[in-house]
């Protein structure tokens, strides 16, 4: 067979594919700097009404050692903060990164949208987390789609039939990143177990609870993010929703961007129960329940009851204590702790791979590096 007969089918071929799989073919795996990737709706700060996070009189001056150092590097990490009495004791950039470049925070987003669903609980759009989700999308009502609530979206207990695989051509995963048609993505997937059993992680029911959100405020999850969340918060950047085309949908269950120093206001949230300064931005209830694991559903593996998942955020048991955290599939994680009035970001390229239970093995060595800072910081 003739070079150009090749080249010619391999042109045929690759029409021939649906439109996510030759967009994933062109840009092939997802990176943290995709800003200029996909199209995009800006979540606005406001300039005359901004908070900067102080620096603590310590900044920067108990550095992690040489193995602490060697490992970050190994995982590519671009940004690490520690923030204690809301203030920055440690801040590094890494692999060319700085305090004004944004990053993808990918799934960490799923965290974002767990509290606007709070905000629109606590204003009286959404009824109640139990309501069915075709009350709010009428046409999610095929076999047991019917029976499944907001609350089962939040705990990842719906059921949809979603493959969470990222190395796959052709799975739903890689059609929602890569796709342009959201929408019609996750209301036309079956649900294929019984909903609020069992924990299973699936990215398509955080998208689906970002319709419900936008049905039930009028608003897009954009200009919501902002208007309860972004601006309140008084962020010092612009950040950005990827949509999945132009004037799209914003793609709810991976990909908010923003700067470390604006990340970690999420982690103030959760450190405070959803106050920021004078404000109640979302309730102490809600909060508590978000940061509670949901103990009445099987874990992932279907023996225990789950423990390490709450509304849309992860919960991590460290030295004792219960850490919940946002996190991204990149090694992207916002720590908030408690018992030290601190806060963690860790942005970067790569993550590790081995897991130790639901987890991998890099958060806890986040929080060694970072309570070894904190300890030595008095």
């Amino acid at each position: 067979m003739s070079a150009g007969i090749v080249v010619a089918l391999l042109i045929v071929s690759y029409a021939s594919l649906p439109y996510y799989a030759r967009q994933a073919l062109i840009h092939l795996m997802p990176v943290i700097d995709d800003l200029e990737t996909f199209h995009r709706d800006t979540v606005r700060h406001d300039p005359d009404h901004v908070w900067h996070w102080p620096r603590a009189k310590t900044y920067n001056l108990h550095q992690p050692d040489a193995a602490d150092l060697a490992y970050m590097d190994s995982l590519r990490t671009t940004a690490f903060l520690v923030i204690r009495h809301d203030s920055i004791l440690y801040e590094s950039y890494r692999d060319g990164w700085d305090d004004t470049r944004t990053s993808n925070i990918y799934s960490a987003t799923k965290t974002i949208v767990g509290m606007l669903v709070g905000i629109a609980l606590e204003e009286g759009k959404i009824h109640s987390l139990d309501d069915p989700v075709s009350c709010y999308i009428p046409i999610y009502n095929k076999g047991r789609q019917a029976d499944v609530t907001l609350r089962h979206l939040l705990t990842m207990s719906g059921g949809m039939a979603w493959d969470e695989a990222y190395a796959s051509l052709f799975s739903v995963t890689t059609h929602g990143y890569y796709g342009n048609d959201l929408y019609e993505l996750v209301t036309g997937l079956d649900v294929a177990d019984e909903p609020g059993v069992q924990f299973s992680y699936r990215s398509g029911e955080t998208q689906l609870l970002a319709f419900v959100l936008e049905a039930a405020t009028g608003e897009t999850l954009s200009r919501y993010a902002e208007e309860k969340l972004w601006r309140p918060m008084q962020a010092e950047r612009d950040a950005y929703w990827l949509l999945d085309k132009e004037d799209g949908d914003e793609k709810a269950f991976c990909c908010f961007h923003t700067t470390a120093r604006d990340v970690a206001r999420f982690g103030r949230l959760m450190l405070h129960r959803g106050r920021w300064g004078e404000r109640q931005l979302v309730s102490e209830k809600y909060m508590d329940e978000m940061t509670r694991p949901a103990s009445y559903l099987k874990d992932q593996w279907g023996k225990d009851s789950l423990r390490y998942y709450g509304l849309q955020t992860w919960l991590m048991d460290y030295r004792g204590e219960r850490i919940p955290c946002m996190r991204g599939m990149l090694g992207q994680y916002v720590f908030a702790i408690p018992s030290r009035d601190a806060i963690v970001v860790r942005l970067g390229r790569k993550r590790h791979d081995v897991y130790d239970g639901a987890l991998t093995v890099d958060m806890a060595r986040y929080l060694d590096i970072a309570f070894r800072i904190l300890e030595a910081g008095g």
